[in-house]
């Protein structure tokens, strides 16, 4: 494993993080057991990743902390809390209460079986919810973290549906914020233009997700993806093979498939810290670490890559 330093924050933190939302939420999501998640994690820490992200929205905190038993003061825990209330539309403005924050990180404390947090987030924050998150919730979280219950605040971004980062692009005016979580990929780096050089200049950990989704593990969403992009005019059907759109990246470059040079691809960009790589697989884990821990891609591919996405802000690739 390689390790670097998140941020300001100056924790030093595996390259590789494990993610225990997303897809497949340590497996849950497809009916595993509790005994086959707590496996994933225990594989994850053996292989050296010491960085673990979860929240109360993924189901998988009590996982984590029966995970971590023994093992908690060689990881760096990192959980997250909804801004809007139970049962309400995630993308309105029926906020919490501020005072609920602290309800809410207890209540995580004691699934993680632990007494404090290295990072508490606000979760899937849109653009025009951040004003209200950085007027009522921060200061909270600012309390919290003198009383020393979570030791570095973040926020993320709800990547699915602020593609250009409009949300991280205003948090990154303030200074409440020591980690941020982005999404980043091959389809869609505009985070290269608009959120690195921000959290390069202000040293704020960046944590990166949606380096691999349904896109770039699925040909048959690949190929529908960049159907979509030659309608909308953004790439030029002739610049790609309409039945394998990114074979040429195992052509012209040594990765062994798609996935893995996606994944080398966000590792080695400048201002990721930690790509997260989430999975129910021990074999599937292994195989996404060994991805992330291979060489950069070569700087033609990388011109390649530019020339065909770097201008798009307006997918996922979920």
């Amino acid at each position: 494993m390689e390790y670097t330093k998140l941020g300001r924050t100056g924790l030093e933190v595996s390259v590789a993080g494990l993610g225990c939302g997303g897809h497949s939420r340590l497996g849950k999501t497809r009916g595993a057991s509790t005994a086959e998640s707590i496996e994933v994690v225990e594989a994850a820490l053996d292989l050296g990743i010491n960085f673990i992200d979860t929240a109360p929205a993924y189901g998988t905190e009590s996982i984590v902390g029966t995970a971590l038993k023994g093992r908690r003061d060689k990881v760096v825990l990192s959980t997250k809390t909804q801004i809007v209330n139970s049962g309400s539309d995630f993308l309105g403005s029926d906020f919490k209460d501020p005072g609920t924050l602290r309800t809410d990180l207890e209540k995580s404390l004691k699934a993680l079986q632990t007494d404090y947090v290295d990072v508490y987030h606000l979760h899937g924050v849109m653009p025009d919810q951040y004003p209200w998150c950085a007027e009522h919730l921060a200061p909270v979280l600012k309390d919290l973290q003198s009383e020393g219950k979570i030791r570095f605040t973040g926020i993320t971004e709800r990547f699915i549906h602020d593609p250009p980062h409009h949300m991280l692009i205003d948090a990154l005016k303030d200074d409440h914020w020591d980690v941020i979580m982005t999404g980043f990929n091959l389809i869609n780096p505009s985070a290269r233009d608009v959120v690195f050089p921000q959290t390069r200049s202000r040293a704020v950990g960046t944590l990166l997700m949606f380096a691999v989704r349904r896109a770039l593990s699925q040909p048959d969403a690949l190929r529908s993806l960049m159907v979509d992009l030659v309608a909308e005019g953004l790439i030029s059907a002739g610049e790609i093979d309409a039945d394998n759109p990114l074979d040429f990246l195992l052509a012209e470059s040594d990765a062994n498939s798609v996935v893995e040079a996606a994944y080398r691809f966000c590792r080695h960009e400048p201002g990721v810290d930690i790509v997260l790589t989430g999975t129910g697989s021990v074999d599937h884990l292994v195989e996404n670490v060994g991805s992330i821990l291979k060489p950069a891609l070569s700087e033609n591919t990388h011109m390649r890559l530019r020339g065909l996405f770097g201008h798009i802000n307006s997918v996922s690739g979920n």
